[in-house]
């Protein structure tokens, strides 16, 4: 008999990876080349139409000017004219008091809508709902103002008209002051809560159904879910889309113009449409060139703000 020799087995060896080119100073100019060819458009874009009138804005609040004399220097004239008009001063009230109310309701409406939309239903009518509630975002926001001075009018307004089918008196929803900024408000989140809407979509379907599975397996249910779950992990998109709401909201002008005209009186008259009437009807650019800086400054204000704040009450994943 003889011995068959089984021969040894060698482990194998690990493979190692070829090490990589060294990166050439000629490709490493090129590819820097490349990305700065690809910003440019962008940078370009921010500085001509961003940063260059800001700057604009900041040097002619300095300066008297109506486009037809030579411009003169004021220095702090026109911030002292600014603090010492009632009519600025009331632009800047109606606009922080519009700017909490359209917000509020902006982001409440947009949250009720998303979780009902993120619910039990067929996929094709969720589509039709998302479709549905974003379609007023794309209107001219004039065009969609025109159409609803019709239907508030208090003589012949399709409103009035079906609040009278209950018996309820015709209502002064653009003549009255206090309903006036009511119907604006309205007519701007109407139009405005489409993009809030998709944030919150979004943000509702990043949560992990882990989640929520582990909250109903310990009793939460209904609205306290949603108070101890989902706001908190729906909190980095509640940031975003309080950021966009009101600085939005800070620069309305179309619904206040064409609904009221700042009217009655100056109940809806707006900081913007103070700039509009400042620089184009009155040719004051130097006082609404001021008026736009004091704007800039309490948007950059309250952002900053929105950020403090975010530290404590914005929860990350």
């Amino acid at each position: 008999m003889t011995n068959t020799q089984i021969p040894a087995v060698r482990p194998e060896q690990p493979t190692v990876p070829p090490a990589p080119a060294p990166r050439s100073p000629a490709r490493d100019r090129g590819s820097r080349l490349l990305a700065t060819l690809f910003l440019a458009p962008t940078i370009v874009g921010i500085v001509v139409f961003t940063v260059v009138p800001i700057i604009g804005s900041v040097v002619l609040s300095l300066f008297h000017w109506n486009v037809i004399d030579e411009p003169s220097f004021a220095g702090a004239a026109n911030y002292r004219e600014v603090f010492t008009d009632s009519t600025v001063l009331v632009s800047f009230r109606n606009t922080l008091v519009f700017m909490v109310f359209a917000v509020a309701l902006q982001l409440a409406v947009a949250l009720v809508l998303a979780l009902a939309v993120n619910g039990r239903m067929p996929v094709w009518l969720r589509s039709v709902f998302r479709s549905a509630f974003f379609f007023p975002l794309v209107l001219s926001a004039a065009s969609i103002s025109v159409v609803m001075k019709y239907l508030f009018n208090q003589d012949f307004g399709v409103v009035n008209w079906m609040l009278g089918l209950v018996g309820i008196a015709p209502v002064p929803w653009l003549t009255s002051e206090n309903a006036a900024m009511a119907t604006v408000i309205l007519v701007y989140v109407w139009q405005q809560f489409g993009f809030s809407f998709l944030l919150f979509v979004g943000g509702l379907n990043n949560i992990p159904k882990e989640v929520h599975e582990a909250a109903s397996l310990d009793g939460a249910t209904g609205l306290r879910k949603h108070l101890n779950v989902t706001l908190p992990l729906l909190s980095p998109t509640l940031l975003v889309a309080s950021v966009v709401g009101i600085i939005n909201a800070l620069q309305v002008f179309e619904q206040p113009y064409v609904l009221t005209n700042g009217g009655p009186g100056d109940a809806t008259r707006t900081v913007v449409m103070v700039i509009y009437e400042s620089a184009f009807e009155q040719l004051r650019f130097g006082e609404a060139s001021a008026v736009g800086v004091l704007l800039f400054v309490l948007i950059m204000a309250v952002t900053a703000l929105q950020f403090r704040l975010s530290r404590r009450f914005v929860h990350y994943q």
